[in-house]
């Protein structure tokens, strides 16, 4: 199995100070945390793009260029990029780019996004919302495949018989595409031959292995090679259970009951934070024994290849970010690899 870590950069006032670091600080410690995660042995690092004021990765791309100068086994990904809003040319040149500066470390992570923020930014229309991935997915697929490209486009530029350069050092680029709670996402991304990212960040684990059957099907009944899955969840690990859920609660609630307020859902109480941290929650804070009993739970369950951690869900202090990193690397992982294996490429029935 792979594992690894993604973020979108959270840059959210701290518990213990009240205000967030500026934001050259807060990318500082990313290159620190990223360097890290390649040290102790992490297959996946993920940025994930946002355009609000409380994270610093409007520009995944240029996040992971910097990183991968500052490491060198760890793959690069986005996680996710708003295709919708985006233009396909520019992020197929963008990650063949991060491909050439990492020695063929770079993947796409693409997706709809959690936010609306860049439609309007870039003058995009809601109402095409659907349609814009549709197109753009495409599009991008053709470019992965087409060094010389001809397209057609209603969403998109049209193009005659043009070269998209530069092309990468793996001979096809990666691409993911992350889903969330649409069974059809699910099973196009199996029709299609793509990866397929879940977003587990509530209720049973066991309610998305309908999505992994899905995702199957779409392979088998378009004759398109089975691809991997992965499993994307919200964690913290510390020494032991209790400072992993103090240290991460304050975080959790700040952005949860934000985002809350905005979309009509209650806040946070500590005893539903709690729930979600246990064996069938999908929060995955805790302690380095308790994370690897759930990561084995969810892969009985999911038979997933690739599991990441999105460990900045709010702000904690640095110096725990870095704990964190450092206790999933050296004690976490060792373990969950000696009980499953090394990841072969395939979805384990």
């Amino acid at each position: 199995m792979e594992l690894g870590i993604y973020t979108f950069v959270e840059n959210t006032p701290l518990a213990e100070t009240g205000k967030p670091v500026s934001p050259q600080q807060r990318l500082t410690q990313l290159m620190e945390e990223v360097q890290l995660a390649d040290e102790v042995g992490l297959d996946v690092y993920g940025i994930g793009e946002h355009h609000r004021e409380e994270y610093v990765a409007s520009a995944p791309a240029v996040l992971l260029a910097a990183a991968s100068q500052r490491t060198k086994n760890i793959r690069l990904t986005s996680a996710v990029n708003v295709l919708s809003s985006d233009d396909p040319v520019r992020v197929f040149q963008q990650f063949s780019t991060l491909d050439l500066l990492s020695g063929g470390r770079a993947e796409i992570m693409i997706g709809r996004g959690s936010f609306i923020e860049s439609f309007p930014l870039f003058g995009y229309d809601l109402n095409d919302y659907s349609d814009l991935f549709t197109e753009k997915m495409q599009m991008l697929l053709h470019l992965q495949q087409n060094e010389v490209v001809s397209w057609k486009g209603k969403h998109t530029q049209s193009i005659q018989n043009r070269g998209v350069y530069p092309r990468p050092v793996q001979e096809k680029l990666p691409v993911w595409i992350a889903v969330g709670g649409t069974p059809e996402s699910a099973y196009r991304a199996g029709a299609l031959g793509i990866p397929m990212a879940m977003a587990i960040i509530g209720g049973n684990p066991a309610q998305f292995r309908a999505f992994v059957e899905l995702h199957r099907r779409g392979a088998n009944e378009h004759q398109t090679e089975i691809q991997p899955v992965s499993v994307n969840s919200h964690g913290l690990i510390a020494e032991d259970s209790k400072k992993a859920r103090d240290m991460a609660f304050p975080a959790f609630k700040a952005v949860m009951d934000k985002i809350g307020r905005e979309r009509g859902w209650p806040p946070m109480s500590r005893a539903q934070f709690d729930a979600s941290c246990e064996k069938q929650g999908a929060n995955f804070v805790g302690s380095p024994s308790e994370i690897v009993d759930k990561i084995l739970y969810q892969h009985e369950i999911l038979g997933h290849s690739r599991f990441l951690i999105q460990m900045g869900v709010g702000s904690v202090p640095h110096k725990d970010m870095m704990k964190s990193i450092e206790l999933y690397g050296t004690k976490v992982a060792p373990e969950v690899r000696k009980a499953i294996g090394s990841f072969d490429g395939v979805v384990v029935d």
